[in-house]
């Protein structure tokens, strides 16, 4: 009987040993909960090299008391990162060498004062490059907009209210027969006007192999290609670059006319490809790579992409913005 008591007294102490365990490791789990809240969220970020500035962006979560984190750098599509952490108040995290044409990965590290981010990061050239971010804006509409008259960007002749990304250089697109045309490799053109919300019409043919995109506000792309099928599918043709996949998945068709018919109203945007919607009133969650900049906040140009590689044409391209 004694024996049977001291089992039970010895039983009782580990639960209770084992239930106060379990509860500092709540308590701990939620502390640090509590202190990633007002990191966690979307974040337009702009690194600031001695040359140029150059537009990111970063979505922190906590997955079960693990803080996560997902990135556009300075080129290329949204992509996890293997490390992001939280001590101290002193924010963390680590985008990859591979990604970033470095020697060494780009170690980010900054704090929040106020409703900025900001910090340091060691930068592909050798140097330490400083960093901000604010919290990206939510961009909901209460209403409906109503929409202006259409205006007619590309009037087949010239480039006139264009211009290209790259200034003092020759130009290097060219309208021939009456279409805007795109040769190997060259700068991004961009239009002078800046919009809002609008819808957008554009016609396009696109080359073999060939890769381009339409920039909406200068901030999202829409792909335009016809050699990436071994990507993932929002990276293919008619998606928003690494955000949204197009559903159902459009045929690739080099050397033909098509059309994107494009609404965009703050972040939710419908895409309609040949008479077909592929994208039906979906949230674009943040900037793509190759942006113009990542103040989302701002109305911004439509540009069409000219780094990468083949022959794409565009011609038709108007706009109707929402009146204000």
């Amino acid at each position: 009987m004694k024996i049977r008591k001291i089992l039970l007294a010895f039983l009782t102490v580990v639960l209770l040993a084992a239930r106060a365990h379990s509860q500092n490791d709540k308590s701990a789990a939620n502390s640090s909960r509590d202190s990633a809240k007002p990191f966690l969220g979307r974040w337009d970020l702009t690194l600031k090299a001695p040359d140029r500035e150059y537009p990111s962006w970063l979505e922190l979560r906590d997955e079960n008391g693990h803080l996560t984190a997902q990135m556009v750098g300075r080129w290329g599509n949204a992509r996890p990162l293997p490390s992001a952490e939280l001590s101290n108040g002193r924010l963390k995290f680590v985008s990859p060498k591979e990604e970033e044409d470095s020697k060494t990965d780009m170690v980010f590290e900054g704090t929040l004062t106020g409703k900025i981010l900001s910090g340091t990061t060691n930068a592909p050239d050798g140097k330490t490059w400083q960093w901000t971010g604010r919290r990206a804006p939510v961009l909901k509409r209460t209403s409906p907009p109503n929409w202006a008259s259409s205006i007619p960007l590309f009037n087949g002749k010239d480039l006139a209210g264009w211009h290209e990304d790259k200034p003092g250089a020759a130009p290097v697109w060219k309208v021939e027969n009456g279409i805007l045309v795109r040769p190997d490799r060259g700068p991004e053109l961009i239009n002078s006007s800046k919009f809002e919300d609008f819808k957008l019409h554009v016609e396009f043919n696109c080359g073999p192999q060939s890769n381009s995109g339409v920039y909406l506000r200068g901030r999202y792309e829409v792909q335009i290609e016809t050699d990436s099928a071994g990507d993932p599918a929002s990276q293919r043709m008619g998606g928003v670059y690494g955000f949204l996949a197009p559903s159902p998945e459009p045929a690739r068709t080099p050397d033909q006319w098509q059309t994107y018919d494009v609404t965009l109203i703050g972040r939710m945007i419908t895409l309609v490809l040949n008479g077909k919607t592929i994208i039906d009133n979906k949230e674009i969650p943040g900037i793509t790579g190759g942006a113009l900049d990542s103040h989302e906040e701002l109305p911004g140009p439509i540009y069409l992409q000219g780094t990468e590689k083949g022959r794409v044409m565009f011609r038709n391209i108007v706009i109707t913005p929402a009146s204000k």
